[in-house]
């Protein structure tokens, strides 16, 4: 289960995470950067996406197409990590008949 990047309490999500949704336990805004499966702090724009719109305030609620919310934990919010879903896609692609 993902977990809040601010205070790493774990978090349900039932369907996807808006932009006005905060953490239930401390308030922290959940669709920003921190929570964001592309941030990558170092990067440009400090994000993995490279069409993302530049967002100056990673804390904070934002208008990004591009969120996906993982948490602090590094799992996507349907259980699943991205190492598995790439796997995952790799194995029916070459997948012999």
């Amino acid at each position: 289960m993902p977990s809040c990047a601010k205070c790493g309490k774990e978090i349900e999500i039932e369907e996807r995470v808006m932009r006005r949704d905060e953490c239930p336990h401390c308030g922290a805004d959940l669709h920003s950067c921190v929570q964001c499966r592309f941030y990558s702090p170092g990067r440009h724009n400090d994000c993995a996406e490279p069409v993302s719109e530049p967002v100056s305030d990673k804390e904070n609620a934002n208008f990004c197409d591009w969120f996906s919310f993982e948490g602090g934990d590094g799992e996507a919010a349907d259980g699943i990590s991205e190492t598995e879903k790439a796997k995952s896609a790799l194995d029916a692609l070459f997948k012999k008949s």
